[in-house]
Order: structure tokens, then sequence, then C-alpha cells
């Protein structure tokens, strides 16, 4: 069946992005990424002793990631203020989509926070808040093997595309959600996430269809990151 996206895009297309470094000025390093009405701030802020002690490991840094959408920042109704379960839930799959990448063996009982503030939401927001908190990491000076990028792929009437909107999640129809973050150099997939029905044939062309869209948001990522470190006026 012939699907049209409301905002005129082809199936493969993302949304505007806009990424951006160091745009925090008291923490360690930080992030910011847009993609079309979705956008997050990340600081982090370490690596410092972790406490409580009984959760430091003593054979390199912990990660640990907190996750917040902002009351106002939805697109439906008022989220309450705090930790919720679905905050709890993104800020631990943030932290399993970045931990393959990071290396903090040099900082044994130590811990590096990641604070994701989201401001404004239009779908996409778990994936958005990934590729913030990769850009803040990589700002930070962490040890990174490689950059994390993630996005949002899905079926929407019978069609597979990506970087679903607010819109196309509310679709009457059937539609599936699936939330990707992967490291480009491999293609090693650290978050697969699935809300709807897809056959195997779906997941598969989702899969291949989000690699050009990844590479391109860590492009993005990237020259962030040059930008910061060369001194470019944000």
């Amino acid at each position: 069946m012939s699907y049209e996206r409301p905002d005129g895009r082809k199936h493969e297309d993302l949304r505007p992005i806009t990424a951006k470094a160091g745009v925090i000025k008291n923490a360690t390093g930080s992030g910011y990424f847009k993609i079309g009405n979705t956008a997050a701030y990340a600081g982090v802020y370490g690596p410092q002793e972790m406490h409580p002690k009984f959760l430091q490991n003593p054979k390199g840094g912990v990660l640990r990631c907190t996750y917040n959408l902002l009351p106002f920042a939805g697109m439906g109704d008022r989220v309450r203020p705090g930790p919720s379960r679905r905050s709890k839930e993104i800020s631990l799959v943030t932290e399993k989509s970045l931990l393959p990448v990071v290396d903090l063996s040099e900082y044994p009982n130590a811990v590096v926070d990641v604070f994701i503030e989201l401001t404004e939401t239009d779908a996409g927001s778990r994936c958005a808040g990934i590729c913030a908190a990769a850009i803040a990491l990589a700002d930070a000076g962490i040890v990174m093997k490689d950059m994390v990028a993630a996005v949002s792929c899905g079926k929407v009437a019978g069609n597979v595309v990506v970087d679903l909107d607010y819109k196309e999640e509310a679709y009457e129809g059937e539609v599936a959600d699936i939330p990707i973050a992967m490291v480009p150099s491999t293609g090693e997939i650290t978050l697969l996430q699935m809300d709807g029905p897809v056959s195997e044939e779906e997941l598969k062309q989702a899969l291949e269809m989000v690699k050009p869209a990844i590479q391109q948001i860590v492009d993005a990522q990237n020259k962030a990151i040059r930008d910061s470190f060369g001194g470019v006026k944000k």
C-alpha cells in the first residue's frame, strides 16, 4: 500500500538535524542534539569518586545515565516532574547503548554521570538522548572506541520508514516503532527495541534502511565535536 508521510519526507529520510558540543558551561562535557522537533541536552560530570562506595568498581569506572523529560516537553499531556518508570527504563537502555564504546578502565572506583534533559519532543526522544550523550562524552574527553548514534525505524500503514514523528506514532492503523542504536564502524547494534508487530523480513529491511541514516547522524555528531575543539563559536 502506498504511504505518503505527513511531512512529505521519503521513507528513508531523516527530519532536519542539529548537533552541537560544549553547550553547558559548567559540565565536564556537553552535547545538544535536535532532530525535527525533538531536542535533547546532555551534560557529563566526572570522573569523580563513586558514592555510595558499595557501588564502586575497582576494575574501572561506572557509567551512570539519567534521562529526564521536562514537564511541558511532550506532545501529549503534561508529564509529572521527577523520575518515572519510563525515565528509569530509558536511563538504563541509554547506559547499555553507550557502554560498548566507552572505556572507563583508567578510572577505578569512579563514576561518570550523564544527565539528559529533553526540552521538546516529537517522537524519538530516547534516540535523541543517546545521540546527545555520545557527543557529551566525546566533548568531556572520555576515551571512546567509536561514536554511537541512534534513530527510530518502524512500520506505518504497512511501509517501513525511518525516523517516525509523533503523527506517525499516533497513526490510527497498525504502527511499529523500533528504536535502534548502532556503532557505525562495526555495525554493532547496541539498542534494539520494538513496540508493535513486525515480520522478520520487515525487521531486516528496517535494519538496512537505518544504516545510511545512522551514518548521517554520526557525521553531524563528529562535526559538532570538531567544531567545539576547533574553537568554532556556537
